[in-house]
């Protein structure tokens, strides 16, 4: 194994007293050395994961660096007095618990070159027990600083530590968490990274009035303020907050990768560095075989060659920000204002909303990190008839939304909801940001306000979805994933979904027909499933294959047709325990048809990297055509 190129052995374990409230000449340089080892060996581990294409995040954990070198400092000498975990609302902060896992010696520094890759346990997102030293699981923002009340309340008279940002801090859940934290007390210090980026830009430009710190001052708390940069202020600050009884929160400021040519205060230092700037940049720091090394590193492919699906591949979360921004345009100026209103939640770029804001930004809000509030603005202002809300997110935080989506039925809203990062494809960040409980969305009773799930198969059939329910009353969902995925082709070569095809909400499709029995799937479980019913028909075994585009909706006429076969297979990206098979089984029984019957979904935690997600949960061509084959004998 390559040998990690920045010698970490020279981090200096200093002890720092809090009730010394200045730094000594000694202790000064030597936590500047630290912050500058610690974010040289940041930029490299984080920018191998950019080089290998499975991304990351290197600005956020960069930056925080001087304020867990004070902490760590703190932390050992004095074990009696805090929970010596850097607990963290930003999960994509990651590095910097890996880092420090490193550092005291859970983790070695070579494994650090293998951020987010399969197999290597190191995801992007922190999980409690999958990699040593990782004292705690984050990633979804605005759930850490409640956890943290209840870590700080489990441990009297000792002081709790809480890194956030000012991202994390738009999250209703966090206005609740320094409620209860001042209400009772609660010994928990907030160091918040307040940097003004978020994924999608500047939070002083889409949310005027916005303050991190007069919103904190305003529920109560001790509030501090400095320049991150500035390390004797800064650990004065951190010393004032521990000698302060109860909640305290410390606005820490500084801009987005600061110091980084070409990336300090963009948004483009959220994400992992690139490689050619994190080499520009490791050798002015002087780690040339830190620079070599990523020079050399190679991204791995996935060479499996799927049968019955292009070599093109559509980008389906994109295809529905261009299919609604065709409507819109089909639309007068005063007929789309007030017809429609588009809330992005932070992640237009990965949602497919950026082009909607691009072509019509009349109709676009830029709503911030607040996903419940504005699914609720979005279906609010879809309460009158002839009107309704788009909203979009990831689908990992479409749990969060639950309640919210219950009101917007109960008030009749025309919503409109796409959420990409469906399933596990392509999802580096793991288990808490895989989106495979979608079927939560249909929570309404038989005789509610209509609701709809539908999952596309590839870019033609996202296109043509979009088209055919976008002026249907109700709740509609439209999922897709975070990766791209081939177009479907007929036993001629031929696109399925292209040409003058047009989508019918709730009729099932057949992609291939079998007199073995059929697989029942969706989304980007199509193609793979496809792959494997080519493959086993070479074997002789003639497996058919059903596309269920409309999950929540029961094709009568296909069910009789698949009903009648020797097994039927579900197979899904989604949990297994709340998934499309958790319910097809009892669709079959109840209409009185008793085939075969199994399903394979999602059932354990991630395994890290990319398309590398499948296999790992079984559910790729092979662990289908295994289970095939387990009905067929």
């Amino acid at each position: 194994m390559t040998k990690f190129p920045i010698d970490l052995s020279a981090y200096k374990r200093i002890t720092l007293d809090p009730a010394v409230t200045t730094l000594t000449d000694e202790q000064r340089a030597a936590l500047k050395f630290n912050i500058e080892l610690c974010r040289d060996a940041i930029v490299f581990f984080t920018a191998t994961g950019a080089a290998r294409g499975v991304g990351g995040h290197t600005g956020g954990p960069y930056d925080t660096v001087p304020e867990v070198m004070i902490l760590d400092a703190i932390f050992r000498g004095n074990e009696d007095k805090y929970v010596p975990t850097f607990f963290d609302e930003a999960g994509h902060r990651v590095a910097t618990q890996y880092l420090m896992a490193t550092l005291n010696g859970d983790l070695p520094a070579e494994q650090l070159m293998q951020y987010r890759a399969a197999g290597s346990t190191l995801p992007g997102h922190p999980e409690l027990g999958l990699t040593p030293g990782v004292k705690f699981s984050s990633g979804r923002l605005g759930h850490m600083w409640p956890y943290v009340n209840g870590v700080a309340l489990a441990n009297p008279g000792k002081a709790v530590f809480c890194l956030g940002s000012d991202g994390s801090q738009q999250e209703g859940n966090d206005a609740e968490a320094a409620r209860l934290s001042v209400a009772n007390h609660i010994n928990v210090k907030l160091l918040i990274d307040d940097n003004d980026v978020t994924i999608a830009g500047h939070p002083s430009s889409y949310m005027g009035g916005y303050s991190v710190k007069q919103t904190l001052a305003g529920h109560g708390l001790t509030v501090l303020e400095g320049d991150g940069e500035d390390l004797d202020a800064l650990y004065a600050n951190i010393c004032k907050a521990i000698a302060t009884p109860g909640p305290v929160a410390i606005i820490i400021k500084r801009p987005m990768s600061v110091g980084i040519e070409g990336i300090e205060g963009s948004t483009h230092g959220h994400d992992v560095i690139p490689v050619d700037a994190a080499i520009k940049y490791l050798e002015a720091k002087g780690h040339p075989e830190a620079a070599t090394i990523l020079k050399n590193t190679e991204k791995p492919k996935n060479t499996y060659e799927f049968l019955g699906s292009s070599d093109k591949v559509g980008a389906n979360r994109n295809v529905f920000g261009d299919a609604v921004v065709e409507i819109l345009g089909s639309m007068d100026e005063t007929t789309r204002k007030d017809s429609v209103l588009v809330v992005d939640s932070d992640l237009e770029g990965s949602c497919g909303l950026a082009q909607i804001r691009k072509a019509h930004p009349e109709v676009f809000i830029s709503g911030g990190i607040q996903e419940r509030g504005n699914l609720s603005a979005a279906a609010g202002f879809g309460m009158e008839k002839g009107k309704q809300g788009i909203f979009a997110t990831f689908a990992a935080f479409l749990e969060m939304c639950i309640s919210e989506i219950t009101m917007a039925r109960l008030n009749y809203s025309n919503l409109l909801c796409h959420f990409s990062h469906s399933g596990i494809d392509d999802m580096a960040d793991n288990t808490c940001h895989f989106g495979i409980n979608n079927m939560f969305a249909d929570n309404g009773l038989d005789d509610g306000y209509d609701t709809k799930l539908y999952f596309p198969a590839d870019a033609n059939q996202m296109k043509a979805v979009v088209k055919a329910v976008f002026n249907d009353p109700g709740l509609r969902f439209i999922f897709s994933t975070r990766s791209k995925v081939p177009y479907l082709l007929d036993t001629n070569g031929k696109e399925i979904f292209g040409g003058d095809y047009t989508f019918t909400p709730g009729k099932d499709e057949v992609i291939r027909e079998g007199s073995a029995g059929y697989i029942v799937t969706f989304g980007d479980s199509i193609y793979r499933a496809l792959d494997a019913v080519e493959r086993l028909k070479q074997e002789g075994i003639e497996v058919g294959l059903i596309n269920k585009a409309t999950l929540n909706v029961v094709d009568e006429d296909m069910m009789a047709k698949i009903g009648q076969a020797p097994f039927v297979l579900v197979t899904e990206a989604f949990n297994r325990r709340t998934g499309l098979g958790s319910r097809f089984g009892s669709w079959l029984l109840e209409r009185g048809y008793a085939p075969k019957f199994a399903y394979i979904g999602t059932h354990e935690e991630g395994g890290g990297g990319l398309w590398e997600q499948f296999p790992h949960q079984g559910i790729d061509p092979s662990g289908i055509m295994k289970k095939v084959k387990e009905l067929v004998g």
